[in-house]
């Protein structure tokens, strides 16, 4: 799921798709290691966040860890944020864990021709090109200042995550072969009169 900083507009890309390939290619996801950022950004002080990506996993759960049909859960795996510094060097910050609370920040440039080519109004169908049009044509000096955008931001992830994971478990629930496995036969109660 993506989610545009300044709007909080969002878009969901599966595997497969080109743009979900772009976004791989432009946070590499599979990075571990950290680099070292000024003091400020450490503290939270950093340049706005053009997007923040939550990778997951769908298709997780059911029966027999959960009473839930098979498919119906969806796993967060790891949340990534694009933001731009002064220079114009596009910055990755990574959480590997959001669902715990931990200080597991990572820190890593990402690289600048796939951020160029990456087209952040097309994704979210912002054919108009306003202010989303392209994350490099964007004011790179707009500082993140307060608690307001993280929650308007964690808000609209978490509608946008409940709204999916409702749509994945009523389409699970209505297949036919939905409801709890049948370990045993059934029992029938037989007329003996008859």
């Amino acid at each position: 799921m993506v989610v545009a900083g300044g709007t909080g507009r969002s878009a969901a890309v599966r595997s497969g798709q080109r743009d979900f390939a772009r976004l791989w290619q432009l946070l590499q996801p599979t990075h571990t290691e950290t680099e070292r950022v000024p003091d400020d950004w450490a503290e939270g002080h950093f340049p706005q966040v053009r997007f923040t990506v939550l990778w997951g996993l769908s298709g997780v759960g059911g029966w027999p860890r959960t009473n839930r049909p098979p498919g119906g859960d969806v796993a967060v795996e790891r949340q990534d944020q694009l933001l731009v510094a002064g220079d114009g060097t596009p910055w990755v910050r990574s959480d590997p864990s959001p669902t715990v609370e931990d200080d597991d920040i990572r820190w890593h440039r990402a690289p600048r021709s796939v951020f160029e080519r990456f087209d952040l109004a097309r994704l979210l169908g912002d054919t108009e090109g306003g202010p989303m049009a392209s994350p490099a044509a964007a004011d790179l000096d707009d500082p993140v200042r307060g608690d307001v955008r993280w929650a308007v931001t964690a808000g609209a992830l978490g509608l946008a995550a409940g709204a999916g994971g409702t749509l994945l478990i009523r389409r699970a629930a209505a297949r036919r072969e939905a409801g709890p496995p049948r370990e045993e036969p059934r029992q029938v109660l037989i007329d003996l009169d008859e």
